[in-house]
């Protein structure tokens, strides 16, 4: 059983106990969050398509920690101009455990 839900603008395929790391969300760790635009439901009999998400089913995920991600560099050059530019950021990111979907 798997379902595709919209979290933070995001859409993930997310099934019961499995980690994700989802963009950041302001909820303490330890929590709980419960998601509802269920976009797709998958059950082993049925398969459930929302428009624009499925009425009635709720994702309910645990917040494991907070964390931030690798950091990117963005290097911009221009050939023989002398302009360079170096920049970088590292993503913040929630872990999260997905404890029930229905």
């Amino acid at each position: 059983m798997f379902a595709v839900v919209n979290i933070a603008g995001q859409q993930f395929k997310v099934s019961e106990n499995n980690t994700y790391y989802v963009p950041h969300l302001s909820v303490e760790p330890e929590k709980e969050v419960t998601f509802d635009k269920v976009l797709l439901v998958d059950t082993d009999k049925e398969i459930k398509i929302g428009n624009p998400s499925v009425d009635g089913i709720k994702v309910t995920a645990r917040v494991l920690e907070h964390i931030k991600d690798d950091k990117v560099i963005v290097f911009k050059k221009k050939r023989r101009k002398g302009y360079k530019k170096k920049n970088g950021h590292r993503q913040q990111l929630t872990k999260i455990e997905v404890t029930k979907i229905g």
